[in-house]
């Protein structure tokens, strides 16, 4: 059980760090470095994951102090005070055409401003329990964090809708395949972020400089995953195919039966079992 729950961690931190570093790579450091190469953001996206071991190093004081030491209420609260509104708002893009990035931005903004009220003030007052009630105001920790993430899902979809349907909607040619109404459509997608980031192509002579590097520099680019071999050349016939196949969402009527139906027979299984030892 215990090298279960490691394993479990690990691979939430892992999944955490990557994302994490990812989102800053190419949201954040792409806008500073417009013509950054792919060498360079790989190690601007491993220096940010260093940084983020250390806060979260430097957060287990926190944690300790947090819903009385208990790690799986306090890592369910959290995700209550601050998942909800980008629950909310993959939900609205997913399934409401109309969702743009203004009111996406200032969803995530807002939602995030009223989970982290709710975070700070119940970290500076405490849980509190039965015998000793917390200080905290009743209007911020006066209902159960899991009902506040409930009122926190409603509130940023309201913001979302909102803000959307006030501001200028998406071309329905940015939205081929990736919003539910639109997912059949055999139009070609244009990417609405292609000039965020051009990268550059390593040209001849950079390989040609790889080939003569030291060993001790070919044994540190294979340790941090760089690439020293050159990239085939794809045909346009075959970027085409290749993009066809990437980019193809029908599926067989047959499976897609089987998985749906798994798939209500594993919610109930999960629902009823909550239930019923809870």
């Amino acid at each position: 059980m215990l090298s279960v729950m490691l394993a479990s961690l690990m691979s939430s931190l892992t999944s955490i760090f990557n994302s994490a570093s990812t989102l800053f790579t190419m949201d954040i450091y792409t806008m500073i470095r417009k013509r950054a190469t792919e060498k360079e953001l790989m190690i601007a996206g491993r220096v940010f994951m260093l940084f983020l071991i250390g806060v979260s190093i430097a957060w287990i004081p926190i944690l300790q102090s947090a819903q009385s030491g208990q790690l799986f209420d306090y890592i369910q609260s959290v995700t209550s005070y601050l998942g909800p509104p980008i629950a909310s708002v993959f939900f609205l893009a997913v399934f409401v055409k109309r969702v743009n990035e203004q009111g996406a931005f200032w969803g995530l903004i807002v939602g995030l401003l009223i989970g982290l009220s709710r975070m700070i003030a119940e970290f500076a007052f405490g849980t509190g329990s039965c015998q000793k009630p917390s200080n905290c105001p009743k209007i911020i920790c006066g209902v159960h964090y899991l009902y506040f993430a409930i009122i926190l899902f409603t509130a940023t979809s309201i913001i979302v809708l909102a803000v959307s349907l006030m501001t200028k909607p998406i071309p329905d040619k940015y939205l081929y395949r990736l919003c539910w109404s639109l997912r059949n459509s055999k139009e070609e997608r244009e990417d609405l972020d292609a000039e965020d980031w051009v990268a550059e192509e390593a040209s001849d002579d950079d390989f040609d400089e790889e080939k003569q590097m030291s060993w001790w520099k070919k044994a540190y680019n294979w340790f941090c995953g760089f690439e020293t071999k050159k990239a085939p050349k794809l045909s346009e016939e075959e970027k085409a195919a290749m993009e066809a196949k990437m980019t193809d969402t029908s599926e067989s009527p047959l499976w897609r039966n089987v998985s749906n139906i798994n798939g209500i027979i594993l919610l109930a299984v999960a629902v009823f079992c909550h239930a019923y030892f809870a």
